[in-house]
C-alpha cells in the first residue's frame, strides 16, 4: 500500500507538469488511477483588466494571482493582464465584465453613486485602519450581499486600498473648510460628505485626477498616500490632512458566462483563488505602497506640509459620519436589505480582524 500511494503521488506530479494524456491515460489505467479532470480541460483564455498602470502594485499583485492561477489549473487557465484602462475606461468595469468586454474587471462600486449600496458602508470615513485587516473584514463580510447586489457578474473577492487622506492645494482644518472648495471624491461616500459641506464635487477617475488639478478644475483630492506619487498629483497639492480619513472599496468582477463555461476542475481552481485570503494577498503589497508613500511625503518638508488634526479637529471630521451613516441606511433599505443587520455584521467582521482604525 505505500508503495502504491507513493505511485500515486507520482503520478499525480507527472498529470500537473506533462501534457501527456495518453501516456497518463495509459499509465493511470495499469493502475487504477485518474489524472485531475482538469489536465484534459480545454485552455481557457481570461482578460483581467485594470485601470491602474502597469507600475502600480495592484498589478504586480494581480500577476502573482494570476500566475497561481495558470499554475493550479495545469496552464489550462491563462489571464491576460491590461492595464491602465486598455480596454475601457475605470467607471466602466462593472459593465465591462457584465457585457463581456473583459472577463475579470478591477471595480471600484464607488464610482457609480447609489448602484451598489451595501459595499458602500466600506466607504464610510474612519471605518478602516490599514489594507490588510480591513480588506479580511470587508471581503469576508461582503461575501453574503455580493450575490445580490452584484448579481449581473460572478463576485471573486473584494478588497480596500490603505487609508487614505485629504489633499489640497490650500490649507483645510475643519470640515467647514471645505465650503465652496472643488474636490475630486475618491467614491461616492466622499462625494456626499463634499457636498454636505458645501463644497464642489469634481469627477474624474485616478488617471484623470491630476489635469483636473493642475487645470485648476478642482482646489483638493481624497487620494491614498503613495498612489500620490505614481500618478503625478503630488506635483500639484501641498497640504495633506494626516489622519486615516477613508478607504475605497473594490471588487474583481468576473463574466457570469465565462465562469460558467468552465469545466469543474477550472471552477473549482477560480473560486479557491476568490477567497479571503487572497483579497489579502493582492491588497497587501498596495498597502505596504501607500504607507511607504505617506512616510515619504511626511519627510520631503521642502515641497509637502503634513499635518495632524488636534482632538477637537478631529472630533469635527468624525461627527461629519452620523449624517452619512443615515444616508447609506435609507439606500439599503430601499435596496430590500436592512441596514441595521449588515452594519452589526460588518462591526463584528471589524472587531474579528481588528482592523479598526
Amino acid at each position: 500500500m505505500p508503495r502504491l500511494a507513493a505511485f500515486r503521488g507520482r503520478l499525480a506530479a507527472a498529470c500537473r507538469f506533462y501534457a501527456a494524456p495518453a501516456l497518463a491515460l495509459i499509465l493511470g489505467l495499469a493502475q487504477g488511477v485518474a489524472c485531475p479532470a482538469f489536465a484534459q480541460d480545454k485552455e481557457v483564455d481570461l482578460r483581467l483588466s485594470l485601470w491602474v498602470p502597469p507600475a502600480h502594485p495592484l498589478t504586480g499583485a494581480a500577476k502573482a494571482w494570476a500566475d497561481d492561477i495558470a499554475k493550479d489549473s495545469n496552464g489550462s487557465i491563462k489571464i491576460t493582464i491590461f492595464p491602465s484602462e486598455q480596454l475601457g475606461k475605470a467607471f466602466d468595469h462593472y459593465d465591462m465584465a457584465r457585457d463581456d468586454i473583459a472577463d475579470i474587471t478591477y471595480v471600484n462600486p464607488g464610482y457609480q453613486p447609489g448602484r451598489f449600496p451595501i459595499i458602500a458602508i466600506g466607504q464610510m470615513p474612519f471605518t478602516f485602519g490599514d489594507a490588510r485587516k480591513g480588506t479580511a473584514a470587508l471581503d469576508s463580510w461582503y461575501r453574503k450581499y455580493a450575490p445580490a447586489e452584484m448579481k449581473d457578474t460572478h463576485f471573486c473577492l473584494a478588497f480596500i486600498h490603505d487609508p487614505g487622506a485629504l489633499h489640497a492645494r490650500k490649507k483645510i482644518v475643519m470640515p467647514e473648510d471645505l465650503k465652496g472648495v472643488k474636490v475630486r471624491p475618491a467614491q461616492s461616500t466622499i462625494a456626499e460628505l463634499v457636498k454636505t459641506l458645501g463644497g464642489t464635487n469634481v469627477q474624474a477617475s485616478a488617471p484623470e485626477a491630476r489635469e483636473v488639478l493642475e487645470r485648476g478644475v478642482a482646489d483638493a483630492i481624497t487620494f491614498p498616500w503613495g498612489s500620490l506619487y505614481l500618478f503625478g498629483i503630488d506635483k500639484v497639492v501641498k497640504y495633506h490632512i494626516d489622519e486615516p480619513l477613508y478607504t475605497t472599496v473594490f471588487t474583481f468582477s468576473m463574466n457570469k458566462d465565462k465562469y460558467d463555461s468552465l469545466s469543474p476542475a477550472q471552477k473549482t481552481v477560480m473560486d479557491d483563488h476568490c477567497t479571503t485570503d487572497w483579497a489579502v494577498k493582492l491588497a497587501g503589497p498596495w498597502g505596504d505602497f501607500e504607507a511607504a508613500g505617506r512616510e515619504r511625503m511626511r519627510a520631503d518638508t521642502a515641497h509637502h506640509d503634513v499635518y495632524k488634526l488636534t482632538p477637537e479637529q478631529m472630533q469635527a471630521w468624525q461627527a461629519t459620519v452620523e449624517p452619512l451613516r443615515a444616508s447609506w441606511a435609507a439606500a439599503v433599505k430601499q435596496a430590500g436589505a436592512d441596514p441595521d443587520a449588515a452594519l452589526a455584521e460588518l462591526n463584528a467582521a471589524i472587531a474579528k480582524y481588528g482592523a479598526g482604525p
